[in-house]
């Protein structure tokens, strides 16, 4: 299942790094055209966006590696990494749409509203498209993205908007003003999965899963007096990772043993761990943990 879900972000990401490479290098074109600086402002923007789908594409699929010499576990966390670099770049951008949005405000511009309202219309198709293709993702990297991209669909709905409007009346603050709505929306998004990615990238207990619960199923077991070190996190978000030390009490041949692990893999088949790491024990001197 994790393999199927890490295909399809790598397929989702890749669609959408060609189409926002391809509508950057078009709206270059338009802002010289229209002799608009603030979608030549936005071109430049769509750059960082670009690098930041290239690099999540690459990330993701790089995620796919089986396990090696050097990372035991595999490279899923490197689909974690894209999903932290790119949460700070997005938060970075919009922190410079909120700069650019007040000097706007301050220093208002006159713009090209025909053209804007053009290019808005295509803006918002190829970005609301991107945004769908990663919306539905399993992967903290898509999710990102995906708000990465819903934030250029937000922008171009304002610039759409404003330039209407600007079209039949002259109000060049409106568009500044909305940029700076929708910029600190989106941070708030974003701070929301950043703060999930954290929480991953320190190994926390994945929200789905109740730690307490699980020890007491696994101390309800036959012959186990007592369980330690239960350690549960997760790789990337989706994979995750248990291992625990057992306990033993009244055991007398290894089959016994071997019954006492078979249980305790029933208990936690339910949770669908990627890794499963069970040490028993029959006394505290032979733990070294």
């Amino acid at each position: 299942m994790g393999s199927t879900h890490s295909h399809q972000a790598t397929k989702n990401l890749k669609a959408a790094f060609f189409l926002n490479l391809a509508f950057t290098i078009f709206e270059f074109i338009g802002g010289l055209y229209t002799n608009s600086i603030a979608l030549t402002s936005d071109a430049l923007h769509d750059v960082g966006d670009t690098f930041s789908l290239g690099s999540a594409w690459y990330l993701e699929n790089l995620s796919k590696r089986k396990p090696d010499k050097k990372f035991s576990f595999g490279y899923a966390r490197f689909s974690l990494l894209g999903a932290l670099i790119n949460g700070i770049i997005l938060i970075v951008g919009s922190v410079f749409v909120i700069w650019h949005g007040v000097e706007r405000l301050i220093h208002p511009e006159e713009t090209d509203a025909a053209g804007m309202i053009f290019f808005a219309i295509v803006g918002v198709a190829v970005n609301a498209y991107a945004a769908w293709r990663l919306m539905g993702g399993k992967t903290l990297n898509e999710q990102v993205m995906s708000w990465h991209l819903i934030e250029d669909v937000l922008g171009w709905v304002a610039v759409l908007i404003a330039a209407i409007v600007m079209y039949f009346k002259d109000v060049p603050f409106l568009d500044p003003a909305l940029s700076l709505f929708i910029a600190a929306f989106i941070l708030y998004g974003v701070f929301k999965r950043l703060r999930k990615t954290l929480f991953v990238f320190l190994q926390g207990v994945p929200s789905d899963i109740d730690l307490v619960e699980l020890e007491l199923k696994i101390k309800e077991q036959e012959h186990v007096k007592s369980i330690h070190d239960c350690r549960i996190w997760s790789l990337e978000g989706e994979q995750n990772v248990f291992t625990v030390h057992v306990l033993l009490e009244n055991i007398s041949t290894v089959a016994e043993v071997h019954g006492v692990r078979m249980k305790l893999l029933e208990v936690l088949k339910p949770y669908n761990f990627k890794h499963i790491t069970i040490q028993t024990e029959f006394d505290s001197e032979t733990c070294f943990a």
